[in-house]
């Protein structure tokens, strides 16, 4: 008896090895787990840029690593060519662009009272007869009095969030040393990417294997796919906007298009933003002249059209997978979190939550709880 029962102990204890997590144990990991990586961000967050930016430019220069590879360089040369012709190119269009667009932005920051002043003025010039026509007496005053304060608040909000991401990407680190450390991140992550997804997928449970690495073949694609297509999308609809304004005769046409376009990836606020200010100020530069009031809006609404039915489908497409809600909630939600950090992490784990949502999804209409229908042990059916 006492043979029986040692034999029959080992096949015991491979079973109970064997035997999966119960589900509550698994989910009170991972969510721990996240807890702990949410705390370190928020922690860390005033340090984190140039690592997070290092990040995202190893990410993002890796395919053109593995291309090099192809065609015979090693690694580590690749790597040396890549980010040298990066790092050029970014100090060539800093040196050139950067005192335009300070000297642009200072110009315009000290007319902007005077577009206000004169915006309200016309407001209330034109305005006046009409609420009249209507039967309602105003003072023009007090049209005054709640335009200024219009302005006023989206003056004070648009500082506070500048404020908010400048003051997130400052801490401990300047500028000065971002520029320095983000490249020798991005250095030593792309010479060892390979190695660190294939040591991340070693450290992978090899019954869930399959699983996890299709799920973050779909997160790559996702990320990738809208970083690389929509900053395409961006540049392109901000030299877009800045040669059709300029090509009006639109003061500061440039500042406005190039800003319009490089905040497009907040999905309808780039187009928002540019739409307010140059038709604000082309009311107060050409008015009565509304035919150039109208070519300003022509070079916006022309904009929006080719972003919406060549652009993004041909450039991000529809496989990406991120609804505009929820991507403008990741972005301002991150943003007010942890500072431009947070921008920089929000459409990845936008994307990630995104793709982990619609695998739960599946899960759950393939289970008995949707189905009604149970495997023939009692739980959920093997996976797709």
């Amino acid at each position: 008896m006492t043979d029986i029962q040692i034999r029959r102990e080992p096949a015991a204890v491979a079973a109970a090895e064997d035997r999966p997590l119960p589900l509550g144990r698994q989910i009170a990991f991972w969510l721990a787990a996240l807890g702990v990586v949410g705390l370190c961000l928020y922690v860390f967050s005033g340090i984190l840029l140039p690592f997070v930016a290092g990040l995202a430019l190893a990410y993002f220069l890796d395919p053109l690593a593995d291309r090099l590879e192809r065609v015979g360089f090693s690694r580590l040369w690749a790597t040396v060519v890549i980010l040298g012709v990066f790092v050029l190119v970014f100090v060539l269009a800093l040196l050139l662009l950067a005192p335009l667009l300070a000297g642009n932005l200072a110009d315009f920051a000290a007319k902007v009272p005077g577009y206000a002043q004169r915006l309200q003025q016309l407001v209330v010039e034109k305005g006046s007869p009409w609420l009249e026509r209507l039967g309602h007496r105003v003072q023009p005053a007090d049209i005054q009095g709640s335009l200024g304060d219009v302005i006023g608040k989206g003056v004070a909000w648009g500082g506070d969030v500048l404020k908010s991401l400048w003051s997130g990407s400052q801490t401990l680190i300047g500028v000065a040393s971002l520029l320095v450390v983000t490249p020798v991140v991005a250095f030593y992550l792309l010479v060892d990417w390979d190695r660190m997804i294939a040591k991340v997928d070693g450290w992978t449970p090899p019954r869930h294997r399959a699983t996890v690495r299709e799920l973050a073949t779909e997160i790559n694609d996702a990320i990738g796919g809208f970083i690389r297509g929509q900053s395409l999308v961006c540049l392109l609809l901000g030299a877009w906007y800045a040669i059709g304004l300029m090509l009006c005769g639109l003061n500061f046409g440039f500042l406005i298009g190039m800003l319009a376009g490089l905040i497009s990836f907040i999905p309808y606020v780039g187009s928002l933003t540019g739409l307010v200010l140059a038709s604000s100020v082309a009311v107060v530069q050409f008015w009565p002249d509304w035919v150039m009031v109208g070519a300003v809006l022509a070079v916006f609404f022309s904009g929006q059209f080719l972003e919406g039915n060549i652009l993004s489908p041909k450039l991000v497409g529809q496989a990406v997978g991120l609804h505009p809600v929820w991507l403008m909630f990741a972005l301002f939600a991150f943003g007010a979190l942890f500072g431009f950090v947070g921008l920089l992490l929000a459409v990845p784990l936008a994307a990630t939550v995104g793709v982990l949502a619609r695998f739960g999804l599946k899960q759950y209409m393939a289970s008995p709880i949707y189905t009604g229908v149970k495997t023939p042990d009692g739980g959920l059916p093997p996976d797709a």
